[in-house]
């Protein structure tokens, strides 16, 4: 799926934008416990999450996921999008609950981690 169609799928708001709309997301991992992103997620995964602080760019970053999308409206602090910025991370938000969110996705083409 492409990014954009992420976008449009969930009605999301970019917050940071990268240089590639057009770029393949093939899998999403959502969770707020970040352990479990790092145990679980596979690499260029979208990450789901209501979590808004700098730790999930880092846990973005050790997973090798290239986007992030924060649910339920929630937003990300400063401090957080230019660590994002700096670490060239995507940062999505939308009003949608997690829940909702991924139904959507998966409605529409996109596989969660364990299913590649």
């Amino acid at each position: 799926m492409k990014l954009r169609e992420i976008i449009q799928v969930l009605n999301a708001e970019v917050i940071l934008d990268g240089e590639d709309q057009d770029m393949e997301i093939g899998m999403a991992c959502a969770s707020d416990l970040m352990s479990d992103v790092l145990a679980f997620a596979k690499a260029g995964a979208l990450l789901m999450t209501g979590l808004t602080t700098t730790q999930v760019v880092y846990t973005a970053e050790m997973a090798d996921t290239k986007v992030v999308c924060f649910v339920r409206g929630k937003k990300p602090s400063t401090e957080t999008i230019e660590l994002a910025r700096s670490r060239g991370i995507i940062l999505l938000r939308t009003t949608l609950p997690m829940f909702e969110s991924c139904g959507r996705l998966y409605k529409n083409g996109l596989k969660g981690c364990s299913e590649t």
